[in-house]
């Protein structure tokens, strides 16, 4: 064996190995646009089973019952239910000479003026507010996970990219091993392929910590233990109405879209609150009662028993100090919350801009970086046949392999950054996963 022959064999398995790492990246980069079966797991599948174990999911048919009975509790014609009063009297303990007295009547609570009409806006106001918190709730819920979803998708790939350069490597070593035993390659050519296995190795047990780790953060999400026999799709979110808000193409608006479920839920907020206050400032005393009763007595023994009516009405004087902290505390909550409103619309301006922004940088890196695996591979076949041919040293050989195996790289993992983005846009425009 000439001493050339020993001293090409390690260069050609480090080229092999390279372009076995830029087939399965290519490989890689193709499988995950297509999209999935029906049993596939999907972002929008892994946000519904969320949602279902989120508390606010659960007790929302519990708070859309309490609020209803408020709005029918606002349509009565009483504020309060009415109450009974028996009563009797007698001289048994005093003298006993007969004299008794019974007493029957009602008491029912009369509505203020105006309480009645703010209760039933009150009633309203808090309907509408249940359903826009529950829209908040569940877009705060896709945002953990739109954000566990596709960065575990991203270590996913990384980590079957590792298992496959893995395989290639072992492959290779066990070919090494085989013509170093026959004498067609040197013993450092074996220690060059086992340094390879061996950080191929390395590198996937790191990818696959990784993706265990993202992976958890998904099923902590939805309950489950295991994916099963489930497939995943991988396919990304649709492209929202452009009308709803910012586009890529377009100059930020002044203010963030119209409808957002977080500014809903604060405006809607702000209207339970100013309510309650016009309420609350309805009463400033305690509810009048009007009593009916009648009564049936006598003064003593022989006597015969007289019936008399009795109509009365209670008029509290006030409510006091306690009247003014309670809408002192309720127009405070609407200074607030309108505070709270004028952040949340900057703060959501800021992230569709930034998520605009983001997404026409992701489809632009896309293209180009496509554009760069193309141009690269077919570079890389020109050096190739050039080296074959001598007109081309090893050095600058491996320098374009190296090259070609990035840019690919590059392509598979823009696709889910191009994914990511789209969906992460859609999240500032108040858009839940589909």
């Amino acid at each position: 064996m000439s001493f050339n022959k020993k001293r090409s064999a390690p260069f050609r398995f480090v080229l092999l190995v390279l372009t076995l790492s830029g087939w399965v990246l290519t490989a890689q980069a193709q499988g995950t646009a297509v999209a999935a079966t029906s049993n596939a797991m999907s972002l929008k599948e892994v946000f519904d089973t969320a949602w279902q174990r989120q508390p606010e999911a659960q007790a929302f048919q519990k708070r859309r019952d309490a609020v209803q009975d408020q709005a029918k509790a606002a349509s009565m014609l009483s504020p309060e239910p009415p109450s009974l009063e028996i009563g009797q009297r007698s001289d048994g303990l005093t003298g006993n000479k007969g004299a008794r007295e019974f007493e029957l009547g009602i008491t029912v609570p009369i509505w203020l003026p105006g309480q009645r009409t703010a209760s039933a806006d009150l009633a309203q106001s808090e309907i509408s507010w249940l359903e826009r918190r529950q829209l908040a709730a569940q877009l705060r819920l896709a945002f953990a996970v739109r954000d566990a979803w596709w960065g575990w998708l991203r270590a996913r790939v990384d980590a079957e990219m590792a298992n496959e350069q893995l395989a290639n490597a072992q492959s290779l070593a066990a070919d090494v091993a085989k013509r170093t035993q026959a004498g067609d390659l040197a013993k450092s050519d074996q220690h060059q392929a086992d340094g390879a296995v061996a950080a191929a190795q390395a590198h996937a047990a790191q990818a696959q910590a990784a993706s265990a780790v993202t992976l958890a953060q998904v099923m902590a999400l939805t309950g489950r233990t295991a994916l099963a026999d489930l497939t995943v799709n991988a396919a990304g979110e649709p492209n929202p109405d452009p009308n709803l808000g910012l586009t890529p193409s377009q100059t930020p608006s002044s203010s963030p879209s119209v409808g957002h479920p977080l500014l809903a839920e604060l405006e809607d907020r702000i209207t339970v609150a100013e309510r309650t206050a016009q309420l609350i400032g309805t009463q400033k005393r305690s509810n009048p009662e009007l009593t009916v009763a009648t009564s049936r007595e006598r003064g003593a023994f022989g006597e015969r028993y007289g019936q008399t009516v009795q109509v009365g009405i209670r008029l509290p004087l006030g409510a006091g100090p306690s009247h003014d902290a309670r809408l002192a505390t309720a127009q405070a909550e609407a200074i607030e919350v309108q505070s709270q409103l004028v952040l949340e619309k900057a703060r959501i301006q800021a992230d569709q801009q930034g998520a605009a922004a983001r997404l026409a940088a992701a489809r632009t890196q896309l293209d180009a970086v496509q554009r760069r695996a193309k141009l690269a591979n077919e570079t890389r076949g020109f050096f190739d046949k050039s080296f074959r041919l001598g007109e081309t040293d090893l050095p600058t050989r491996l320098r374009i392999e190296a090259e070609a195996a990035e840019a690919t790289r590059q392509a598979a993992r823009s696709q889910i950054d191009l994914a990511s983005a789209i969906s992460a846009w859609r999240q500032s425009l108040g858009l839940l996963p589909e």
